[in-house]
């Protein structure tokens, strides 16, 4: 195949031999087992052998030197633990990392999309270990990745975040670290509920613009919407319950519904994006009426963050904008 000849190519004017690129480049043509069969040998000389979120057995390396993580999640937990990946997935709505990762993960190669990811790239950097979880796209290309290195799914679609967390940490043999990252976290949470004073119970919307309008995000027990009811904040009715899907857009002939005693703002990208956004809203009939927006409580966020599709690093942010507006 084309492609073959391409990544053998790649490996001989690195001066290394690619034979896992090969191996999954030639599976292109036929039907995988479905599995997880011949998997690729981990570089580490020391092995252990984990049950994925698949129920798969993955032999992966006991210290991954390597690693490529194809979502977000993965991402986030990789570098929460102090892995930087050397390939990853570009962030929802991005071409490059999620920029509230940006800076932690600024040596890793983009290759993959939210969609898809690309092969012949991801085999050319060679891992010894390949995490991803069931929001992205590249869950249909497990038989292939495993072709290229142990490949482990870590969570299935709509996971707890912190049992993702964890059974990505355990990919990584890190599952200790993970433990104690949740207990602090839960312990500022706690602190912060005691902090809330007169904010305690009020209400909370958590909306991204785009488009010239508003979509609700943060549903459901993910990274925003669990911060959120742990500390005791409720939700406009419209964003009560799980998410229909990653974000659910409003009609601005129904931006009532989106009222709360405080927004949180932001779009795909940074702080700055959102304070655009925001700019936007602002000329938008009716945007002055909110009672969030009359009492000076609609607060822009960096949107790629809370629109993330969940990890310790997010949730961390979360935290963090919530205790700045809500108990400063």
């Amino acid at each position: 195949m084309s492609s073959t000849r391409s990544i053998r190519r790649t490996a001989l004017l690195t001066g290394v031999t690619v034979i896992t690129g090969a191996l999954v480049l030639s599976a292109c043509g036929g039907d995988g087992d479905g599995d997880g069969g011949d998997e690729a040998k981990p570089a580490s000389n020391t092995t252990r052998q984990i049950t994925d979120a698949l129920g798969r057995k993955v032999t992966v390396p006991s210290a991954p030197g390597k690693v490529v993580t194809l979502s977000e999640p993965t991402l986030d937990a990789a570098l929460a633990l102090g892995v930087e990946p050397v390939g990853t997935t570009a962030g929802r709505g991005q071409k490059s990392v999620s920029t509230y990762l940006a800076d932690k993960a600024k040596n890793a190669q983009v290759v993959a999309s939210i969609a898809e990811p690309d092969l012949e790239k991801l085999a050319a950097l060679q891992p010894d270990l390949i995490l991803l979880d069931e929001t992205t796209g590249s869950k249909r290309s497990v038989d292939k990745l495993q072709s290229i290195a142990p490949t482990v799914v870590t969570a299935k679609l709509n996971e707890d975040w912190k049992k993702a967390f964890t059974d990505t940490a355990d990919a990584l043999n890190k599952a200790a670290d993970a433990k104690k990252w949740l207990a602090d976290f839960d312990s500022e949470v706690a602190a912060t509920k005691g902090q809330l004073g007169d904010n305690a119970g009020k209400s909370v919307s958590v909306i991204r613009w785009q488009d010239g309008a508003p979509s609700v995000v943060g549903k459901g027990d993910g990274v925003v919407g669990s911060t959120l009811k742990a500390l005791g904040a409720t939700r406009p009715k419209d964003q009560q319950g799980a998410s229909v899907g990653h974000s659910e857009p409003v009609s601005l002939e129904k931006l009532d519904t989106i009222d709360a005693d405080w927004m949180f703002f932001g779009t795909l990208g940074d702080k700055a994006d959102g304070d655009k956004a925001y700019a936007e809203a602002r000329k938008v009939a009716n945007f002055g009426k909110l009672k969030a927006e009359q009492a000076k409580h609609v607060v822009t966020v960096e949107g790629s963050a809370w629109n993330s599709s969940g990890g310790p690093l997010s949730a961390e942010i979360v935290l963090g904008d919530i205790k700045a507006a809500l108990a400063g």
